[in-house]
């Protein structure tokens, strides 16, 4: 496969738009940390990056409470949220959590 040259600050214009490898190795909920997450609860949706582990919660950095995801594929793939509520840090606890989503999109900033 031939390879394609950008300079740096190309790279750092679309970083966000290039897509990982679909699989992420988890052992355990310490291997959550230092990535960004769609996270489903039983009440709510949330999204942001995960920072540290206390116990049974996750501390969230750059988080956002998603009142509506839209078209979930939508969602996860592009990272099209409907509405959304930046809230800074938050705290989930991991008993709550139904689904979690690898973020491979900027974290929401902006009231929507």
């Amino acid at each position: 496969m031939p390879t394609i040259e950008i300079s740096d600050e190309t790279y750092l214009k679309i970083k966000d738009q290039l897509t990982e490898d679909e699989s992420v190795e988890l052992e355990t909920l310490d291997d959550l940390i230092g990535k960004k997450w769609f996270i489903r609860t039983v009440t709510y949706h949330s999204v942001g990056k995960i920072t540290k582990r206390i116990g049974k919660l996750l501390e969230l950095k750059d988080a956002s409470w998603v009142a509506d995801s839209g078209r979930f594929m939508g969602a996860i793939k592009r990272g099209v949220l409907n509405e959304v509520e930046p809230v800074g840090r938050m705290y989930i606890n991991t008993d709550a959590i139904i689904d979690m989503f690898p973020w491979k999109h900027k974290l929401p900033n902006e009231q929507k």
